[in-house]
């Protein structure tokens, strides 16, 4: 969970480094919170007829967009490739594999032009 705080207060950070671990620990708390927004959605009836989700996923959505795009931005600095490669995810099939093989490569051991190796600051 501390990890996905530490996510949330650097919510507009795009600068810098991001671990494989912040990043994907930010993403199972995120599923987590989607999966339970849905439930409220569908519990309390504001799910959308024919979709399954509604009012509760789309403001929880709304609040994580910007955190979600800083962290990834910030992983893929630690592998030393700019932000801007977030956009190779929009290439049907291959992009997605590609983003992905990159959110899972480790990072950089020594600086790069990002910054200093988060795992020997942390």
């Amino acid at each position: 969970m501390n990890w996905y705080l530490t996510v949330m207060k650097n919510y507009v950070g795009f600068s810098g480094r991001a671990r494989r671990k912040e990043y994907w620990m930010f993403c199972l708390f995120n599923m987590g919170f989607v999966i339970l927004a849905v439930l409220l959605d569908n519990i309390l009836g504001t799910a959308i007829k024919g979709v399954g989700y509604g009012l509760f996923y789309f403001l929880y959505a709304l609040a994580v967009l910007l955190p979600s795009l800083a962290v990834g931005v910030r992983r893929l600095h630690d592998v030393g490739k700019s932000g801007w490669f977030l956009l190779i995810g929009l290439i049907p099939i291959i992009g997605g594999i590609w983003i992905l093989i990159l959110l899972c490569t480790d990072g950089n051991a020594a600086e790069n032009k990002y910054g200093l190796n988060v795992k020997s600051v942390s």
